[in-house]
């Protein structure tokens, strides 16, 4: 599969349940973690948890599912492609809401 095909999948489902598997994939593929598609993923990553992240941050709560939706299938993998910093900042923001 071409690395366009690849960024128009990512891109497609990058809020979705498949970002794992997407990952995996990604990661099976291509073992280095600097390579411009790890890169783009975690980038990715990176942007939707602080969007995502700074809205429930000025909402006051998160809801179980929405919690579990970002912690899950976005967070846990971009840590495991090497994130940290901001998005670290907003997760530890957000696991202190109160759910609803």
């Amino acid at each position: 599969m071409t690395e366009a095909i690849w960024v128009a999948i990512i891109a497609g489902v990058a809020s979705g349940g498949l970002s794992p598997l997407i990952i995996f994939l990604i990661q099976r593929k291509d073992k280095k973690k600097d390579s411009p598609l790890s890169d783009m993923v975690r980038g990715l990553g990176h942007d939707r948890i602080v969007y995502l992240g700074t809205e429930y941050i000025k909402r006051g709560y998160i809801t179980k599912d929405e919690y579990e939706n970002l912690h899950d299938y976005l967070y846990l993998p971009y840590k495991e492609l090497g994130g940290n910093g901001t998005a670290e900042k907003v997760m530890q923001s957000v696991t202190a809401l109160p759910l609803k």
